[in-house]
């Protein structure tokens, strides 16, 4: 066999060892996320939401062009939690709604300025009570799950149902602690709870988007 049949033989080689070899060294080496979808990771207990891991997000429409969108976060509360009976799960959170963020700095300052003239303030006005959902309702099926509950905001308690879903389980790599995470979404009308301002050029509805990681305590 002439030298250059031997190289080519060599490198076929060499080529099938490493084509071997790499994906195994990859899966290695690979970072695994802490956080999967698997509820055998769960276990039973109370949980604590992490505030700087967990938001509300909020959308209402200007005008029918386009649309608002503006974020709470600092969320605080509790998760009563048992895997081998999800339905009797209870959550218990509070939003710091004078923390409320948005892209626009004008938009900010209105919802939280005070009203005209001692007048009563069209948005949340500069010192609003912190809105809190406590759940009077779990029906879990699979990955998701309806939950039914109070929600109290600028003084008005109304029952809302979300739609949520498990997002994640694991142990927090920075401080070791038990996690898990959720999303949910409903849809509410801001006049139920006596915001009323400019509806309906800016939309009654407005469409909520909750992610929330909760540890164990």
């Amino acid at each position: 066999m002439n030298r250059t049949a031997l190289a080519a033989l060599a490198a076929l080689a060499i080529t099938g060892i490493s084509a071997a070899f790499v994906p195994t060294l990859a899966a290695q080496d690979a970072p695994r996320m802490p956080g999967v979808q698997d509820p055998s990771r769960v276990t039973a207990g109370t949980y604590a939401a992490d505030p700087g891991h967990s938001l509300i997000g909020w959308e209402v429409s200007h005008f029918g062009f386009s649309d608002y969108f503006g974020i709470f976060g600092d969320v605080a509360g509790t998760l009563v939690l048992d895997p081998a009976n999800p339905d009797a799960a209870k959550v218990d959170v509070t939003i710091p709604v004078a923390n409320v963020t948005t892209a626009s700095k004008g938009l900010t300052a209105h919802l939280l300025r005070p009203g005209k003239d001692g007048g009563a303030p069209d948005f949340f006005g500069p010192a609003p009570a912190p809105a809190r959902f406590v759940s009077t309702s779990v029906k879990a099926k699979g990955m998701t799950a309806i939950i039914t509950g109070d929600l109290t905001l600028n003084g008005i308690t109304k029952p809302v149902t979300f739609e949520a879903e498990f997002v994640g389980a694991g142990n927090n790599p920075y401080n070791k602690k038990a996690t898990v995470g959720f999303e949910a979404e409903t849809e509410i009308k801001r006049s139920d709870f006596g915001v009323n301002y400019a509806i309906p050029f800016v939309s009654d509805e407005v469409e909520l988007e909750i992610s929330v990681a909760f540890e164990k305590q």
